[in-house]
């Protein structure tokens, strides 16, 4: 499906066509799956060969608030003071990557806006100044660009609902500079009693924009409300299976049948704390929601550059070739491995340009303020 919004974002340099492929890209079609030929039959030889064409799109780092503060990195050659940089994105075979742009406890209101405005205009410094290896997107098409030229999409968000100051001129106003997920959780209209009428109408302007919903360590009438009440594919940018791991931003088996059947997205975090200290514990809780909620609703989180621990064999992003490894070991399909890692990320992003498409020809910005709805 044609991305609906490049129209309205269009990439940068997507492609020209007097601008030769460098070496390591790989041109994909955005939905297709084709098996691979494994000459040496090993799982790290066939992992390989399936992330060359399907690459992990990445939900979760933490890079932006890391590089804050260093004071002098560069990530084009290697940066040995934080988990990521191109070189070890590559080796780990990553085409896309969330940076998270959450605050530090405390910030609200004004605070939290500005904070929020500061890390972004960070973010997208970062990448500007990376432009060999990183470059920015926003949508499904832009991503597979970038992919296709060599370089690792970067996508900004998810940010804290805080960002918004309870504001939907400001949520626009931080779409429109490129924010990309946020999370629905530690607000007065987002939190342990679930979505407020004002919380219901952010779900709303959020599916009209194209925002993707991030439900990690919402509260369980939250979860649900926003399962129910979103045009658009949810997306759990840190979620394992608490069955495995009694960790609360975990997601309990009824929770993950439900995301299932909305066809929402669980992202694993690859961190000791909530999937386990090693490589194999983070592919029970793999195997563990693949079977509650289908192979299309789970995906990687790395979680690096976040001061979390990491499992064995995990400890920055090159290593993701020993986790599909692994998969592969316990008989995986490749063709589900290709979801795991590219395609149902690549089919939120879809999602969400899909109903925002369809939502802006239905119903103009929404002007209601909190004081209107949650008095």
């Amino acid at each position: 499906m044609a991305d609906l919004q490049d129209d309205l974002h269009p990439a940068a340099e997507a492609g020209r066509a007097d601008e030769p492929y460098p070496q390591e890209a790989v041109v994909v079609g955005p939905e297709t799956y084709e098996p691979v030929s494994d000459p040496d039959d090993t799982p790290l030889t066939r992992a390989r060969a399936v992330l060359a064409a399907h690459p992990v799109a990445d939900g979760y780092s933490g890079l932006a608030g890391a590089l804050r503060r260093l004071p002098w990195y560069d990530l084009d050659v290697g940066e040995n003071a934080v988990d990521t940089d191109v070189p070890r994105l590559r080796k780990g075979q990553v085409g896309a990557l969330f940076w998270a742009l959450h605050l530090t406890e405390g910030q609200d209101g004004d605070r939290a806006v500005g904070a929020t405005l500061e890390q972004l205009d960070l973010a997208k410094t970062v990448v500007a100044a990376h432009d060999e290896g990183l470059r920015p997107a926003r949508t499904a098409g832009e991503v597979a660009d970038a992919r296709n030229c060599g370089r690792v999409a970067v996508l900004f968000g998810p940010a804290g609902a805080a960002a918004l100051g309870d504001s939907l001129s400001v949520l626009r106003s931080l779409h429109l500079l490129g924010l990309r997920v946020l999370t629905l959780t530690g607000t007065s209209w987002a939190g342990a009693a679930g979505l407020t009428r004002f919380g219901e109408e952010v779900v709303r302007e959020m599916n009209r924009v194209g925002l993707v919903a991030d439900l990690s360590g919402a509260s369980a009438p939250t979860i649900r409300r926003a399962l129910a009440l979103s045009k658009a594919p949810v997306l759990f940018t840190r979620s394992a299976a608490r069955t495995l791991r009694p960790h609360p931003a975990n997601l309990p088996d009824d929770l993950l049948g439900e995301v299932g059947e909305a066809k929402g997205l669980c992202l694993v975090p690859l961190t000791a704390e909530q999937a386990g200290p090693s490589v194999r514990d983070v592919a029970d809780h793999l195997d563990h929601i693949r079977t509650l909620a289908g192979p299309e609703c789970v995906g990687l989180s790395g979680t690096y550059d976040t001061g979390s621990a990491h499992p064995q064999e995990l400890h920055d992003t090159s290593c993701y070739p020993r986790l599909i490894a692994e998969l592969l070991r316990r008989g995986w399909e490749e063709s589900d491995v290709a979801l795991l890692t590219w395609g149902n990320v690549q089919r939120v992003l879809r999602g969400a340009d899909f109903t925002a498409h369809a939502a802006q020809q239905r119903r103009p910005p929404s002007t209601a303020t909190i004081a209107d709805l949650d008095r």
